[in-house]
């Protein structure tokens, strides 16, 4: 699904949720029924810039974006400058955070459980990294640098939830070197994905059924 379509979709859910919740308003949440959705999308090449975010960031040209068939936006959620291509699930979990929990951090922290528990499915070990959101893997014998294999970048209007994660399954990763990937430009850290990790291309059909059980788990929620 191209970004724009994506974008145009979740905000769409989004400005529901707000409505149906100042149409109920004199209902307590949990009286009157929301209808939370999560998307789960591969994208066509493309960047996006997060409210924060600096454009020093992409190191590529409006020409050479073009030239490369990379599209470009700067958009409303937090963080900085990310990938989202082919490969890549991309997860956007539009909830009423009214009818879960209203505290921002522990919304980041779910997700990263998610990812975490997802990749410990193929014997993975994430971990999260104090000033750093998403999931990472620790250097080991066969790596020298924290590799980072799952983006987090999300928006709040009247506590729903907008935009979400990047977890990079089979993707390629050559398109990370036209960016500082989230901005970060430490010697230690890089990306990576499932695939390169395990050395195979994944079954994306499968991983992304992994992401829907812990997702629900961890949000103790129904999935339908």
């Amino acid at each position: 699904m191209r970004y724009q379509q994506a974008w145009d979709l979740q905000t769409q859910a989004q400005q529901a949720l707000v409505a149906n919740k100042l149409a109920n308003r004199h209902l307590q949440p949990g009286e009157y029924v929301q209808a939370h959705q999560l998307f789960l999308v591969e994208h066509p090449p493309v960047f996006t810039l997060g409210r924060s975010g600096s454009m020093a960031n992409l190191l590529l040209t409006e020409a050479q974006l073009e030239a490369e068939g990379i599209e470009f936006f700067p958009i409303n959620r937090g963080g900085d400058i990310t990938f989202h291509g082919p490969g890549q699930i991309v997860g956007y979990p539009i909830l009423d955070l009214d009818c879960f929990f209203t505290d921002v951090h522990r919304y980041v922290r779910f997700i990263e459980e998610v990812i975490i528990r997802t990749i410990a499915d193929y014997g993975l070990q994430g971990i999260r990294m104090q000033d750093y959101t998403g999931v990472w893997l620790a250097p080991d014998a066969q790596h020298e640098k924290y590799r980072k294999i799952c983006a987090i970048g999300v928006h709040m209007s009247r506590w729903t939830t907008l935009h979400g994660w990047a977890f990079n399954v089979n993707t390629p990763l050559h398109y990370f070197d036209y960016i500082v990937p989230c901005g970060i430009a430490d010697d230690d850290k890089t990306v990576t994905s499932l695939a390169l990790e395990l050395g195979k291309n994944m079954d994306m059909s499968e991983v992304k059924s992994r992401i829907k059980q812990h997702f629900a788990a961890v949000f103790e929620c129904n999935l339908v």
